[in-house]
């Protein structure tokens, strides 16, 4: 998966994790709340994956065109 995809399906996880919690709190669900919490936490990782894999695709780049100008 792409860079991309993963912040994607991160920002999309987090948000239904939040809109989770806050059912769970009208509803007095712990349970609710709790998976909701999880998924965000979820997404708040797939996005942080999504920021390595462009940060490591950057630096990779830059590495190239350094050695390109270089021959």
């Amino acid at each position: 998966m792409g860079s991309t995809a993963d912040k994607i399906k991160g920002a999309t996880n987090e948000a239904v994790g939040k809109a989770k919690q806050g059912v769970g709190e009208a509803a007095g669900s712990d349970r609710m709340k709790g998976e909701g919490a999880a998924q965000e936490l979820k997404g708040k990782g797939q996005k942080a994956v999504g920021d390595a894999k462009k940060a490591a695709k950057d630096v990779a780049n830059k590495t190239a065109d350094a050695a390109n100008k270089n021959l």
